[in-house]
């Protein structure tokens, strides 16, 4: 497809819809996006997909310049939907977006078609539910979210080795670097290395951040 093309894509749908870049800047948007986010084409195309949707989920902050959607559109890697918090001129409002990759025909990168529907009140109707079952039957949160929930977290389409994989779990049971390395026969600098690309691939900047987030999306 050809930018052109994509951007009548957008604009020949009602619903809330953009596209984004190689580089995550905002190629095109169409008035649902206009009247969702309280801004115009000509002031959000060229701006950072990141900083006007500014989105979250329920372990902490998903929009970046490198955040997990882009990772896997980078990749090539099909996007399910997904649940996030947004910033509207309005408040904060949870969507589902769901994501889908087209080729543009100048771009070595391909573009990400992002369409936006609002689920605030069925989103925080599922919440208040999960956390009534964990209170009355004393699930972990993981597991009641994962019976309740229709949607995805972003942290999902993460694509972590196997060894990262290996490596998060041994973590999440409170496993020391040392014990990781002795228990997987690597050097802890091998394990420190893991550890790094795992935070970058989650996107966030502890261990435990890490940990919580895996947990809820289900990867480990």
């Amino acid at each position: 497809m050809r930018l052109r093309e994509i951007r009548e894509l957008i604009e020949g749908t009602s619903d809330c819809a953009f596209a984004v870049d190689g580089s995550g800047q905002i190629a095109a948007w169409n008035a649902g996006a206009a009247a969702m986010f309280g801004m115009s084409p000509d002031e959000a195309i060229g701006k950072v997909c990141g900083e006007i949707v500014q989105g979250m989920d329920e372990c902490g902050r998903v929009c970046s310049a490198d955040c997990i959607v882009h990772q896997a559109v980078r990749n090539h890697h099909p996007v399910g939907n997904l649940d996030l918090h947004v910033q509207t001129p309005g408040g904060r409002r949870w969507c589902n977006i769901s994501v889908i990759i087209a080729n543009e025909a100048n771009s070595s990168l391909p573009f990400s078609v992002h369409i936006v529907r609002q689920i605030d009140v069925p989103k925080r109707l599922e919440i208040l539910v999960r956390d009534f079952v964990v209170n009355g039957t004393g699930l972990a949160p993981e597991e009641a979210g994962t019976l309740i929930s229709s949607t995805r977290m972003a942290a999902r389409e993460t694509e972590l080795s196997d060894r990262e994989v290996s490596v998060l779990r041994l973590l999440a049971k409170g496993v020391t670097t040392k014990a990781v390395a002795d228990q997987l026969h690597i050097s802890r600098t091998t394990v420190n290395n893991h550890i790094q690309h795992i935070l970058r691939k989650l996107d966030v900047h502890t261990r435990l951040e890490a940990i919580r987030r895996a947990e809820r999306a289900g990867l480990i």
